[in-house]
């Protein structure tokens, strides 16, 4: 009975077009954002910021970036870990090559080097698709691990790859503690999930809309392939690139190229499928799943009487996800955020069964 949207009735075109545009959504974002910005710093230990929720609004933005070009227009990519090591890679050649660079500009050009990347690697998919547009970007990945691993240029002179940051700050302020870091991840999400939520319903986010569903149909009633299909990868590369440079210098602070190998890159795409395809809301709610199924596998044994070493746990993590993928391809294509827009529409008919 609470979640109606009775009464609630729409006079502009401003009003109709809102993101959120019933009542109840927009208090329930508002108080997520109070809770995620006041009462989480205050209440939440420096474990929990460190190796939970950092890593999850970092991953989020990636899979939110993965999201744009796999859900929303179609196009398959497995390089996505070569284009977070590209914005990780470029930001830390930013931040020591020139003295004085403030630390979101860093961020925020590393993301454009992977743009850049992004689109030259998005070019076969103007006459490719499918499983060997995958293949072309996999591509990516293994060109990217040599790179940064043989090309010492890029890793100031380091022979194994490996490269640091240290005294981060924003505005004179130093970023070093867990809440410092995770307040910084999270202004990153919240301004990059507003600016894609934005984006995939203007104009440009139909036209991705329409190449995903039918791309000859899409160019017949005028939809231009080559930008589409470019802007696609450029977007997707930019917010990728930034998580990256976020995973490289908030949460790891120093990393080697195998920090984004493919591993990584089918993590992200795992996150998206189970999450929801073509959701915003899905790139969250796959970057949590993926990031607290660990820990509760880890836990569940104790929980049961009885313990399992680190190297079962971590093949029956392997298996879940497995299961789990080809169950949501199956069942429920769309993932979870599918799940919770049913029930946001069971909510809106509740108690009345139609």
């Amino acid at each position: 009975m609470f979640y109606r949207e009775n009464g609630q009735f729409k006079s502009t075109y401003r009003a109709d077009q809102q993101i959120f545009p019933i009542l109840q959504d927009r208090v329930a974002i508002l108080v997520l954002l109070l809770v995620a910005f006041v009462v989480v710093p205050l209440g939440v230990s420096d474990y929990w910021m460190r190796a939970i929720l950092t890593p999850f609004l970092i991953l989020s933005l990636a899979a939110l970036g993965l999201n744009i070009l796999v859900g929303y227009c179609g196009q398959i990519s497995l390089g996505t870990g070569a284009f977070m090591a590209v914005g990780a890679y470029a930001a830390y050649n930013f931040q020591v090559r020139i003295d004085g660079m403030p630390l979101i500009a860093s961020l925020l050009l590393g993301g454009l080097c992977a743009t850049v990347i992004g689109v030259l690697f998005g070019i076969p998919s103007l006459r490719i698709k499918g499983l060997y547009l995958a293949v072309a970007t996999l591509a990516a990945q293994f060109f990217v691990d040599w790179a940064f691993l043989r090309i010492q240029w890029f890793t100031n002179n380091s022979s194994s790859g490996s490269v640091s940051v240290a005294g981060l700050n924003v505005l004179g302020i130093p970023i070093e503690s867990p809440i410092q870091k995770y307040l910084l991840c999270l202004a990153f999400v919240t301004v990059f999930a507003l600016l894609a939520k934005n984006l995939v319903r203007s104009a440009i986010g139909r036209e991705w809309m329409a190449m995903r569903d039918m791309d000859v149909a899409a160019a017949v009633i005028g939809i231009q392939p080559v930008y589409a299909k470019l802007t696609a990868f450029a977007v997707s590369s930019f917010i990728v690139g930034v998580a990256g440079a976020l995973w490289g210098f908030i949460h790891l602070g120093a990393w080697e190229p195998a920090a984004f190998s493919i591993d990584r890159s089918f993590q992200l795409l795992f996150m998206v499928i189970i999450g929801g395809l073509g959701s915003i809301m899905g790139s969250f709610f796959g970057a949590a799943f993926i990031v607290l199924l660990p820990l509760f596998l880890n836990q569940l044994p104790g929980w049961l009487g009885f313990s399992i070493s680190t190297a079962l746990s971590s093949h029956i993590e392997s298996m879940v996800f497995g299961a789990l993928i080809v169950f949501f391809l199956i069942v429920e294509p769309h993932g979870l955020a599918r799940l919770w827009s049913t029930g946001k529409e069971k909510l809106r008919l509740w108690p009345f069964p139609h």
